[in-house]
């Protein structure tokens, strides 16, 4: 009578072990099989995009350094919901990457109806690089500086108009960030696509646009628009005479730069996350990636760990969130 407690007590036991040890059987499973087939970085905006740009470079040397074919999967749509939804749904063996830019800790402020959950449904891996926005307008405009430009629209409240390629883009809510830091009256025109957007700035339908420094460098030169500053804390490399914020006095500008990195889906195992951070970073700090990259304004950072990159998403998170709900920014 007295061992038949003992025995239900070890029964319950063993069953209280089983799930852990099927969950640590699959991932030594998942971390053993990788890779095991094509992976796939699916890059949720259109060709040569800054997130198409750096898997296209990168991807022939993760093939190389894993063995198997990595492919670049071009899923566009509802500013990267659509394949971020994609890899949220795959399979947490690694094989199904997200290639991500900071419009994934933009798009949940602004959809209300969001098909994942961009802080519960996937793991940061690694951060890969990062690109300044440049805060440019028409040259019509008598002014040469982000000082100057402030002061004017203080003066001639509601007489400028600001470009972007659409609603909830960055290129939207950094230049709300600027409205909502200096109380500006200027009204958004959202376009459908950068191409529409910069030819009304440089026509003068609009006055004013953010952008990123390698779309806008081009025109700058051709004298069709004036920069008048880059965000972030060091001046852009394609653009060294263009001033940072901070150097006229603005430092809420400093983490406003484009970031570009890579997610998994949350169930990845952490040993296979750390392999893939290790690898990622390994092919992207190689000296003809940056080089590579640079030409294009992309800085190489890969400084961040995976733990890192989590508190900087989940800071976006709600930081941009604030930004939407003071704007009253919707999806239409």
């Amino acid at each position: 009578m007295k061992r038949f407690p003992l025995l239900l007590t070890a029964a319950a036991i063993l069953a209280s072990a089983v799930p852990a040890l099927v969950q640590a059987q699959a991932q030594a499973s998942a971390k053993s099989a990788f890779p095991s087939k094509t992976i796939t970085l699916v890059v949720p905006f259109t060709a040569n995009s800054g997130s198409d740009i750096i898997a296209r470079v990168i991807g022939p040397r993760l093939a190389a350094r894993w063995g198997q074919a990595v492919i670049v999967d071009n899923r566009p749509g509802a500013s990267g919901n659509l394949g971020a939804n994609m890899v949220a749904k795959a399979s947490p063996d690694g094989h199904t990457l997200l290639m991500a830019i900071d419009s994934f800790t933009m798009a949940p402020a602004v959809y209300k109806n969001m098909p994942y959950d961009p802080a519960a449904d996937f793991v940061p891996v690694a951060k890969l690089a990062e690109t300044s926005y440049v805060l440019a307008v028409n040259p019509g405009l008598p002014v040469k500086d982000v000082t100057a430009l402030i002061a004017y629209v203080k003066k001639t409240p509601g007489s400028l108009n600001y470009a972007s390629p659409g609603n909830g883009t960055p290129h939207h809510l950094t230049m709300e960030m600027l409205k909502s830091k200096f109380g500006l009256d200027i009204m958004h025109v959202p376009y459908k696509g950068i191409s529409g957007a910069l030819t009304e700035l440089m026509g003068g339908q609009v006055q004013v646009m953010y952008g990123s420094v390698s779309s806008m460098r081009p025109f700058a030169q051709a004298g069709k628009v004036r920069l008048l500053a880059v965000t972030g804390t060091a001046r852009n490399p394609l653009a060294p005479d263009v001033p940072t914020f901070r150097e006229q006095g603005i430092d809420s500008m400093d983490n406003g730069d484009a970031y570009y990195f890579v997610m998994a889906p949350a169930a990845t195992p952490p040993e296979l996350v750390a392999r893939l951070h290790n690898d990622f970073v390994a092919v992207t700090n190689t000296e003809d990636v940056k080089t590579e990259l640079a030409k294009l304004g992309l800085t190489v950072r890969t400084n961040a760990t995976s733990a890192q990159l989590t508190a900087q998403v989940k800071s976006d998170l709600l930081r941009w969130h604030k930004v939407v709900k003071d704007a009253g920014i919707t999806a239409d």
